[in-house]
């Protein structure tokens, strides 16, 4: 059994994928399996695994119709071996040093995850130079390079996630800023096998994260936090973020928020709910309610307030826990009335 198993849905990024799987190959930690996923990926991708699990057994290719991140995610779970998991995204890449760093942190904690961040200087630079025209396919990081020592890395331990774990502005938390685990996506932490093999994303949906990490934050994870950016995220400057019709993200927004309020409804102590709603529920849901004025035409807006409908009948809408979401509140209430009159 390898001690990680790394997780890599892949679909259309045969321009990114060999730099994604040499920051694996190239790992100072050797104990690891790389569970990739081929999507139904309609290019080059599936040659260039080939090409990987030619040359290093400890690549394992899962081939399946596409069926999106979620459920490429899914199957790799299913046949992932390693006592431990780490999801990475295929345009992506990660720090040398970040399976040696996360395994020895999570053993040395007996932590459940152990979470760290992504390089926020890249990210920007990447960004500068598209809109200038310029090349960002070649941009090494200058931390690519940064040599670690494990015993000396700063550290929080922590059996209360709700703590630091937040989607709120981080001036809010001026005092503990350094160890927040900012926002959801899933590929910042380094997770136990066991707590998340009994925990699927939904398929189909964007933003899956969200509710996938509801969901675990809800059992209770012993976490170490360490604040080093040992990935490197690659805007996709046109993926299906930034092209999916505003509508979708509207609905797959509602649905994550649905799903994980029955859960933490039927599950969570008052303070899990509480600390939920204040620092994530209610910032998806404003965002969901933003999408509502690029909707330009009577049938998505009917779709739209059906789902905010949905929401205030479950009560997922209630308590709004500021004067912001009670102001929120009342707009999606006027928004809703015609088709929801008893929205409390």
């Amino acid at each position: 059994m390898p001690a990680v198993s790394v997780i890599i849905p892949i679909y259309n990024v045969e321009k990114y994928l060999r730099r994604c799987l040499d920051s694996v190959l190239n790992q100072t930690f050797s104990d690891w399996e790389a569970i990739c996923v081929n999507d139904g990926s309609p290019d080059g991708s599936a040659a260039i695994l080939s090409e990987y699990a030619a040359k290093d057994d400890r690549f394992k290719i899962v081939n399946k119709e596409n069926g999106g991140l979620s459920d490429a995610r899914n199957a790799g779970m299913q046949v992932a071996k390693g006592e431990y998991i780490l999801y990475l995204d295929s345009d992506d890449f990660i720090h040398p040093q970040t399976l040696e760093i996360t395994h020895y942190l999570a053993k040395r904690d007996n932590s459940d995850i152990v979470s760290f961040t992504y390089d926020r200087i890249y990210r920007p630079q990447l960004m500068v130079r598209y809109k200038l025209g310029l090349d960002t396919d070649s941009v090494v990081p200058g931390r690519m390079n940064k040599k670690y020592d494990v015993t000396q890395i700063a550290t929080l331990i922590t059996d209360d996630v709700y703590a630091y774990a937040t989607e709120r502005a981080h001036n809010a938390f001026r005092r503990n800023k350094k160890w927040l685990i900012k926002h959801c996506q899933v590929w910042k932490n380094l997770y136990k096998r066991e707590l998340i093999e009994d925990t699927p994303f939904i398929k189909g949906i964007l933003f899956e994260d969200f509710p996938w990490w509801s969901a675990v934050m809800l059992k209770n994870p012993r976490v170490t936090i360490c604040a080093l950016p040992l990935y490197f995220y690659v805007p996709n400057f046109g993926g299906i973020v930034l092209s999916a019709k505003q509508l979708r993200i509207l609905q797959s927004l509602c649905e994550g928020i649905k799903s994980a309020y029955l859960l933490y409804k039927e599950k969570a102590s008052d303070y899990q709910m509480q600390q939920w709603s204040e620092k994530f529920k209610w910032y998806f849901i404003k965002w969901a309610f933003r999408k509502v004025k690029y909707l330009d035409n009577k049938a998505d807006l009917e779709v739209a307030r059906k789902r905010f409908c949905e929401l205030e009948k479950i009560g997922a809408l209630d308590n709004p826990p500021a004067k912001w979401a009670k102001q929120l509140h009342a707009d999606i209430r006027k928004f809703i009335k015609d088709m929801c009159p008893n929205a409390r």
